[in-house]
């Protein structure tokens, strides 16, 4: 793979060239900054950025005033390549709080091995309804200790409005749910992100994860997408490189509470 190609493709696509994430948000382009507008329960923050030394402070004081009269909080998906150099110094500075570091890894979909099979007494579940989107909040609320609100309406209002764009998928052991994950589609592009992969504690290390992210990989194909990309947490990492899976760039969410 060649990594400058990619990832430059990967900013004009899935960056620069962003598309709302889910029905109700809109992409806004102002000077040079992208950024998604969403309701209540969705996403909003600034997906892209090019600026300078000399412009990055403005942009960061309009983007705080743009979001505080909405009276949302907001992210600004940082990048290790984003310029100015110092940009997370100047986010820190005016009141954003960083979030653990993650790598954006990228494979080639015909690279991947995908005949990788769910371990043994574990079948996958399809999520189709708002059943099977109960069970996916569920298990991400037990696998990563963190609340499911905002993915219970998002998921569910992309099952209902936009379904082509979503993949979802829980795995049981008998009726019991210990994993699950999505995939987002983004029509125009050669990209599809992995999302939301996790297992809860006791049923980890049995290789779930990886089968989940070779299903994936298998729906991707069928629809003609040429690459998967992840935002992977350190304990995610060793298992996509195994897959196929290269590290990019670094990616640093920085939060912003009104």
């Amino acid at each position: 793979m060649d990594h400058v190609a990619v990832l430059a493709l990967f900013d004009r696509n899935m960056r620069e060239g962003a598309q709302p994430d889910g029905p109700g948000a809109r992409v806004e382009r102002v000077g040079r900054v992208v950024r998604q507008v969403a309701a209540e329960h969705g996403w909003n923050g600034v997906v892209w950025s090019d600026l300078d030394e000399a412009s990055a402070d403005r942009a960061i004081a309009e983007q705080i005033a743009y979001y505080t009269r909405l009276g949302r909080e907001f992210e600004w998906k940082l990048y290790g390549h984003d310029l100015p150099v110092d940009l997370g110094e100047r986010l820190r500075a005016a009141g954003f709080t960083p979030e653990p570091e993650e790598t954006l890894m990228i494979a080639e979909v015909a690279d991947l091995t995908l005949d990788v099979e769910p371990p043994e007494g574990i079948r996958f579940l399809p999520v189709t309804d708002q059943a099977g989107v109960d069970l996916v909040a569920d298990v991400h609320e037990k696998a990563f200790g963190t609340d499911s609100t905002r993915l219970r309406h998002q998921l569910r209002a992309r099952l209902r409005d936009d379904p082509d764009t979503v993949v979802a998928v829980v795995a049981l052991a008998g009726d019991e749910p210990v994993s699950a994950a999505r995939m987002e589609l983004v029509p125009g592009t050669r990209f599809a992100g992995l999302w939301g992969g996790g297992t809860v504690e006791g049923w980890r290390g049995r290789g779930i994860y990886r089968a989940l992210v070779a299903h994936r990989a298998r729906a991707a194909v069928e629809r003609g997408y040429r690459y998967l990309q992840v935002d992977a947490l350190a304990t995610s990492r060793p298992i996509l490189e195994r897959l196929g899976f290269e590290p990019l760039t670094i990616t640093q969410p920085h939060v912003y509470h009104p």
